[in-house]
């Protein structure tokens, strides 16, 4: 079955009328319920649908925050504690906002690496990688800028420590940390600009997602199997992928009301329930465990690399490094075969990288003293050896099993001798 083409007619007399003039309606149907969408997808692709949810959900939650929040140093760690205690559901709006944050990122990792493992960034997909990846930097920016706004110890040393390390840029680095702070200490004029671009980033995410899905519709969604399907293997997304994606929102949203109702607190750090004091410096100071794993690619690097760049200056590059690798992706991958499936060295060194992401990420939640600088080394090595000599060397070296001439193949029998393929994953 195919989705159909031609204009959809409404039945409401209103609906036709605003149609006609603008035909927003017609984009919407076209789009969002009769888009051609491959017929084996599989529960891994839900979680592109539920990064749109989780966006707007901290878009309205963060709306109403705002009504409430005060941006000023004297004023911040009060105003969060009157959300919570005076303010008619305050506390659920802030228990939705501070933990839909790492939800946010749990689904977007989790899309990502699904990504990765099925070569949904090849050709002719590249730009709706590269719109993912600009994604993925506007909600880590926008979530280090949320995270400084309860003003608590570990919001104003984590500001501290995060807008210091751009003074390791030569030349024009104090500057860069100036404007940032706004004068020359984090303080208030700080906390109000980083306020602003909070509130300000979500919506630029917001238009980018409308292009994200706008690059997706042009070739339409890559499948299990990686293959290019004809029209008679699609199928229209609604009701055949609504339904699926309700069935993942309501497992997903259990697994996010348990923290919001029942351990609101446990991805945070006691730390920030003590209000910023500049003279008090924390016995450890980590940010919140999205941020982990680049931020122990940042302190792996303690030695001066090739005698000219200062370990520091390392450490920064190597962190951002860590991010614009990605949207080099499409072109570091030089297998013509798009699916893990088919590829089995490629699946080997995959899971080794996903474990690798973990791995940093304890490491970065860990002091850095005793092995685990060693160990960090070791991950950061193998994080960028990946992408630059892994992925090359595959294309070129590997021998991808035969793939199938139809996303049918691998869950219909093959032929009159009753073969059957191995089912779907």
């Amino acid at each position: 079955m195919s989705a159909q083409t031609e204009k959809p007619v409404f039945k409401s007399g209103i609906a036709r009328w605003i149609d006609d003039r603008l035909p927003l309606l017609s984009w919407a149907q076209a789009e969002f319920v009769d888009y051609p969408a491959p017929k084996n997808l599989n529960y891994w692709w839900n979680f592109g649908s539920l990064a749109s949810i989780m966006l707007v959900i901290m878009i309205i939650s963060g709306l109403f925050l705002t009504m409430h929040y005060t941006a000023h140093t004297d004023h911040a760690f009060d105003s969060i504690q009157h959300i919570m205690r005076d303010v008619n559901y305050g506390w659920l709006m802030r228990y939705i906002h501070m933990n839909g944050a790492s939800m946010f990122f749990i689904v977007v990792f989790i899309h990502m690496f699904r990504g990765l493992y099925y070569g949904s960034y090849k050709e002719p997909r590249e730009l709706l990688w590269i719109l993912g990846v600009l994604i993925l930097g506007l909600m880590m920016a926008t979530a280090f800028l949320g995270y400084v706004l309860p003003w608590g110890q570990m919001s104003f040393w984590g500001a501290m420590v995060i807008t210091n390390l751009f003074s390791a840029i030569p030349l024009f680095g104090d500057a860069i940390v100036t404007w940032l702070w706004g004068g020359f200490t984090v303080d208030n004029p700080t906390l109000n600009r980083f306020f602003a671009l909070h509130y300000l980033l979500p919506f630029v995410i917001f238009a980018v997602v409308f292009l994200h899905i706008l690059a997706l519709h042009q070739f339409g969604s890559n499948n299990p199997v990686g293959i290019d399907i004809t029209k008679k293997d699609k199928i229209p997304f609604h009701p055949y992928y609504t339904i699926k994606d309700m069935f993942g929102f309501c497992v997903f949203f259990i697994f996010y009301g348990a923290f919001v109702f029942f351990m609101p607190d446990s991805l945070g750090h006691a730390e920030n329930y003590i209000p910023a004091d500049p003279l008090v410096t924390p016995p450890h100071i980590v940010p919140e465990w999205y941020f982990l794993p680049f931020y122990a690619i940042l302190r792996a690097i303690t030695f001066d690399i090739f005698w000219i760049i200062p370990a520091k200056l390392g450490g920064v590059i190597a962190m951002f490094g860590a991010i614009l690798v990605l949207f080099f992706l499409p072109w570091l991958d030089t297998s013509k075969v798009r699916s893990a499936r088919f590829r089995p060295l490629y699946k080997i060194f995959f899971w080794i990288f996903v474990v690798d992401v973990f791995v940093l990420g304890y490491v970065g939640a860990m002091p850095p003293e005793g092995i685990w600088p060693t160990v960090g080394l070791i991950g950061t090595v193998y994080y960028f050896a990946f992408f630059l000599v892994i992925m090359p060397l595959l294309g070129k070296l590997e021998r991808p099993l035969p793939l199938p001439d139809s996303i049918n193949e691998p869950v219909l029998p093959r032929g009159r001798g009753g073969a059957t393929a191995q089912p779907a994953e």
